[in-house]
């Protein structure tokens, strides 16, 4: 039996327990993922979902026999259908997994549920799987109206304001209410001539992945022993994203 993973808002939580996952007649089935021993693969959709609005989600854990006939593939493209068993095999060993989907065309009953549970908020990508290090695009297409911070978002990234010096960006970081401006900043000063590191350091213990992802990113354009010492220490990061992003280049 192949154990999926299916991601959907905490009040969907008392009806699923008692009816199953049920399917809207507009929609493919139910989407989904296998469980896979990375965590991060496994929930990649989380922070994507997150954009409609909905602040907290659970993971629900279902079983569907090996053999039923399923649609995988990448979300850009269209699923092919195989077993479900051949679809988690395939993600399992594919070079990149990110951004791969599960549909099963049909509703998940009460009975094939394994479990119910509360997962991390933080977890996976935006946007898409390489946004990480990418300014985010405040086109109508990838950022619609209502989603959460976008008002701000079409502000800061809008054609008429103009781009920051790097005393500027130096100023906001120091005086940064939030972590979205803390991120902005790094990747502003990530793209401007190389300065004194001791300008950012603090931030290598930030409590935010993102806050540390985007250091990790803008510490490639500083030179200096205390910058390379802090990108090996964000190699050893919590975050797996992190670590990856310092290890760059």
């Amino acid at each position: 039996m192949a154990l999926l993973v299916h991601l959907t808002p905490e009040k969907n939580a008392r009806r699923i327990r008692r009816a199953g996952i049920t399917t809207p007649g507009f929609a493919r089935g139910v989407f989904c993922m296998p469980v896979l021993p990375s965590y991060v693969l496994s929930h990649q959709w989380l922070r994507e979902l997150r954009r409609g609005g909905q602040r907290l989600f659970i993971a629900v854990h279902f079983r569907i026999p090996d053999d039923e006939t399923v649609l995988v593939g990448h979300y850009s493209a269209a699923g092919t259908e195989m077993t479900a068993a051949e679809a988690v095999s395939l993600i399992m060993h594919a070079e990149d997994a990110r951004g791969y989907q599960i549909v099963i065309p049909r509703s998940i009953a009460p009975t094939e549920l394994h479990r119910v549970r509360h997962v991390r908020q933080v977890t996976g990508w935006r946007y898409h799987p390489d946004a990480h290090g990418r300014r985010p695009c405040a086109c109508p297409a990838c950022l619609g109206r209502g989603e959460f911070k976008s008002a701000d978002l079409r502000r800061r990234l809008s054609p008429e304001t103009p781009t920051l010096t790097k005393p500027q960006l130096l100023e906001q970081l120091r005086n940064a209410d939030n972590d979205d401006d803390l991120i902005d900043a790094l990747y502003g000063l990530g793209g401007r001539s190389r300065g004194d590191v001791t300008d950012i350091a603090h931030l290598v213990d930030h409590a935010n992945p993102e806050v540390r992802y985007a250091l990790a990113y803008a510490l490639h354009n500083y030179r200096g022993i205390e910058a390379r010492r802090l990108l090996t220490r964000l190699t050893a990061d919590p975050d797996p994203e992190v670590r990856h992003e310092a290890a760059k280049r």
